[in-house]
């Protein structure tokens, strides 16, 4: 994949912020694909999850337009299933840890957004330490069940704030 993702946003949060919001005015509709890095993401408030939502002309969507799938895999237990549908967000991970050395990390690949016919959708590859120390991975996706051109996303914590992690939004080269 070298020389084939072309860097478009990139936020860096050393304090603590109620979202990060990726695109927007920096958006740049000339691609089909866009991917989204989270690295050493971590809540302000010891486990919370992590939710997106949607950006239209620059502003998150709150709508209940949400679904979404998740297959998750947990070192200390089996594997678990979760899915919402008509929800008001995307939940990206779930009790993400604030301590030393827990923080969520993932890899989201955005489609359709600048489709204003089509809903706008994502896959998604995360892990993350959980608040109870625990490691767990998940694999899932989702869609916006309305039909509009999406020119970002907004990522923000089920409750409290983001005191840390690199966000980075990039564009598939086609």
């Amino acid at each position: 994949m070298a020389g084939s993702l072309i860097k478009i946003d990139e936020e860096i949060v050393s304090s603590a912020v109620a979202s990060v919001d990726l695109g927007g005015s920096n958006w740049d509709s000339s691609y089909d694909v866009y991917m989204v890095k989270l690295n050493n993401v971590v809540p302000s408030t010891d486990g919370q999850s992590l939710y997106c939502r949607v950006l239209e002309s620059g502003t998150p969507n709150t709508t209940a337009n949400y679904d979404w799938a998740d297959k998750y895999f947990q070192v200390n237990t089996t594997f678990a299933n979760e899915a919402q549908t008509n929800n008001t967000q995307w939940n990206w991970q779930p009790a993400i840890g604030s301590s030393t050395n827990e923080s969520g990390q993932g890899i989201v690949y955005l489609f359709n957004f600048n489709n204003a016919s089509e809903y706008s959708f994502f896959t998604k590859e995360m892990t993350y330490i959980r608040s109870d120390g625990n490691l767990k991975g998940g694999q899932g996706g989702g869609v916006f069940t309305s039909a509009s051109a999406c020119n970002g996303i907004s990522i923000f914590m089920a409750s409290g704030n983001i005191s840390a992690g690199t966000f980075t939004l990039y564009g598939l080269k086609k």
